[in-house]
């Protein structure tokens, strides 16, 4: 706990049933739900919270400044101390816990949200490549992935038969989840781009989660056992992903280092790895043996709305110490094509 000034925990989180398609909500009404239920699980009112910072993309959105208009399901009236990252809500987290840390604020309303459903999301998503080498060709996510997975086969750290059975277990875990998008036996599919098939890869969906932060003594009021976050970094590698190991991912390791994952055993682990093949490597990084839960929430291949996926990992995982569940998770973002940039956070519960 003395790892840093302060000690800091999720003492709530909240997510929408996350669906193939919301033609019928706009942002803003598919954001308020899950901002008036985690607020609710706390007893705070929107003027209560010290500091608010919000996760999505105006690509997907389609229109500059998109997230201003989410701001009127927070309630922006009172003037409210608010920032936005053009990221996963999992680094909106990291901008609150820092806001926290330098103690000017007690709390903090994290939330993110993506609609995937208007536009191709593998086109959309190759706007993050290099400009002038990689995006002309245009390799959307999935074929970037395709080529990742197929080093870990080459270097025999994998095959086929384990993929399917990765994305098997996420799914049957899911059944316990009623927000996941894909619960139970889902057919592996055809090839996407080989070797990964449709089972291989997340669904394409909508959705929103939001977490409250609150600091020291005001955690234990707000919440019976609050999620400490006792450890957080994050890294990024190179942009282009040929000047990187893509069976290996050092960034991972370095956050969970200086997170303090290794300093003692985890029981949990959420990790974001939207493939099958990338939690193979992630689980390779961490360091996580066969001991270690992962992903109980069926994790990104049972629902992975874009820009919010990161955050439900912090979230799931902190609400598995909020119900007993876990005494000690680490819980993982990934930003960029094929794992480039990582976020690693430690979550106790207080000893019984």
């Amino acid at each position: 706990m003395a790892r840093y000034a302060r000690e800091v925990a999720v003492v709530a989180f909240a997510q929408s049933d996350h669906r193939r398609r919301t033609d019928e909500l706009s942002e803003v009404e598919m954001v308020m739900p899950v901002l008036h239920r985690v607020l609710a699980e706390t007893g705070l009112k929107a003027g209560e919270i010290g500091f608010t910072c919000s996760g999505s993309s105006d690509y997907l959105a389609g229109r500059a400044f998109s997230f201003t208009m989410t701001l009127d399901g927070v309630g922006a009236w009172p003037p409210i101390s608010e920032s936005h990252v053009e990221m996963d809500g999992a680094w909106a987290l990291y901008e609150a816990w820092v806001k926290i840390q330098t103690g000017e604020a007690d709390t903090a309303l994290v939330y993110a949200y993506g609609k995937s459903s208007p536009g191709s999301v593998r086109d959309v998503l190759t706007r993050q490549l290099d400009p002038y080498y990689l995006a002309p060709l245009w390799p959307d996510s999935v074929a970037l992935a395709a080529l990742q997975a197929q080093a870990l086969i080459d270097a025999g750290e994998t095959d086929e038969p384990a993929l399917a059975a990765i994305g098997a277990r996420s799914r049957a875990a899911a059944l316990a989840n009623p927000h996941a998008q894909l619960r139970g036996t889902v057919d592996r599919g055809d090839y996407e781009v080989r070797p990964l098939r449709t089972g291989d890869c997340p669904p394409i969906g909508d959705g929103a989660a939001a977490v409250v932060l609150a600091a020291g003594d005001t955690a234990r009021q707000l919440c019976e056992r609050p999620a400490w976050i006792t450890g957080i970094d994050h890294r990024i590698e190179a942009h282009s992903p040929g000047l990187r190991e893509l069976t290996d991912s050092p960034s991972t390791r370095t956050a969970a280092e200086h997170a303090g994952v290794f300093d003692r055993p985890v029981d949990t682990a959420e990790l974001h790895a939207p493939f099958s093949s990338q939690e193979v490597i992630l689980r390779k990084a961490l360091g996580l043996g066969e001991d270690v839960t992962v992903n109980p929430s069926g994790g990104a291949l049972a629902a992975n709305p874009m820009m919010a996926a990161g955050l439900i990992r912090i979230g799931e995982a902190a609400a598995r110490i909020h119900r007993g569940e876990s005494h000690r998770a680490v819980a993982h973002a990934t930003s960029g094509p094929c794992l480039q940039q990582n976020l690693v956070a430690v979550l106790e519960g207080d000893p019984a």
